[in-house]
């Protein structure tokens, strides 16, 4: 019911993982998000995640989003159940409530997924990452809900993450850029056990007036 690999990433082992039954009932209006989740166990461009600029790396904020701060949303819920109920199961909290998601949320799709942004994809890449690598990531939750792809990240203290709006907006971003899905179809989130933090991507991700100021930032020797 669960198909799965581990990828060999920088940073450590990846445990993608996709639920076979639950991505073909919630992707039916998606084919191209199913198609793009398969073809990950065969054809995942290992080479772009050894180097290169990382989306939970980012140290910067992004405007304009309107963020919602909820607590007890389902999200928090069920990570909740998903630190308790595996607790002895895994050393991680990030795999403890990815897999109770996955096996017992009916909205859950997949877990872990490798994502990337081409430099020719979005205007000024160089500027506001400091390199022509790709960018890359690996999403944590990917749930289907209401007609929409929720991105979610887990943060083990969601309330006093700083950046984690820009790092799943990109989320979002490379998502839809590899499926060909227009972005208006995404929203995103991070969340813990108390409280999620919700917000719809902006397409304009980057403000001309910051620009100048991120690319300042990344000239700046180490």
């Amino acid at each position: 019911m669960i198909k799965q690999i581990s990828l060999d990433h920088l940073g450590g082992l990846y445990y993608y993982k996709v639920h076979n039954k639950k991505v073909d009932s919630l992707c039916k209006d998606f084919p191209q998000l199913k198609t793009f989740l398969y073809d990950m166990f065969e054809n995942c461009p290992n080479s772009y995640f050894e180097s290169g600029p990382r989306s939970s790396s980012l140290k910067f904020n992004l405007k304009n989003l309107n963020t919602v701060k909820t607590k007890g949303h389902e999200v928090s819920t069920l990570s909740y159940y998903g630190l308790l109920e595996n607790g002895d199961r895994y050393n991680s909290n990030h795999l403890k409530v990815q897999m109770f998601m996955l096996e017992s949320d009916n909205k859950t799709i997949a877990m872990e997924i490798p994502i990337w942004l081409h430099p020719n994809e979005i205007d000024r890449y160089y500027e506001i990452f400091g390199s022509n690598e790709p960018l890359t990531g690996h999403i944590d939750i990917l749930r289907v809900e209401d007609g929409k792809i929720w991105v979610w990240d887990y943060k083990p203290n969601a309330i006093k993450e700083k950046y984690a709006t820009t790092q799943v907006s990109f989320y979002a971003l490379m998502l839809s850029k590899r499926t060909n899905i227009p972005l208006e179809q995404f929203r995103c989130g991070y969340f813990d056990k108390d409280y999620a933090f919700m917000f719809k991507p902006n397409p304009e991700l980057i403000p001309e007036n910051q620009l100048k100021s991120l690319f300042d930032f990344f000239r700046k020797p180490l």
